[in-house]
C-alpha cells in the first residue's frame, strides 16, 4: 500500500490545518463553492422567509462542514492541536 499524500499541514498558530498542495486548495475551494452555491440556490428557490428550508439547509451544511473537517484531518501531515508558533 502506498504512503498517504498529505494535502494539508498543521497551522503554525491556532488549531487546525491549512492547504499545503494544489489538491488541498482545490478541495477547500470546492467545499466553499458548494456551500455558497447551496446558500444562493436555497435563497432563490425557497426565499428568505422559509424557516423550515433554512433549518434543513443549516443541518446539511453543518454535516458537510463536519465531513470536510474529518477529511482534512485525515489528509494533514501531523496532528491537530493548539499551536502558539514556532516550538523551540
Amino acid at each position: 500500500m502506498a504512503m498517504a499524500q498529505y494535502w494539508f499541514r498543521p497551522k503554525q498558530y491556532g488549531y487546525g490545518a491549512t492547504p499545503a498542495t494544489w489538491e488541498g486548495w482545490a478541495a477547500t475551494a470546492a467545499s466553499l463553492v458548494l456551500l455558497a452555491g447551496s446558500m444562493a440556490g436555497l435563497q432563490w428557490l425557497a426565499g428568505p422567509g422559509n424557516l423550515t428550508a433554512w433549518l434543513i439547509w443549516a443541518v446539511a451544511a453543518a454535516t458537510g462542514i463536519w465531513w470536510f473537517a474529518q477529511f482534512t484531518r485525515r489528509r494533514t501531515d501531523g496532528e491537530w492541536r493548539w499551536r502558539w508558533g514556532d516550538e523551540n
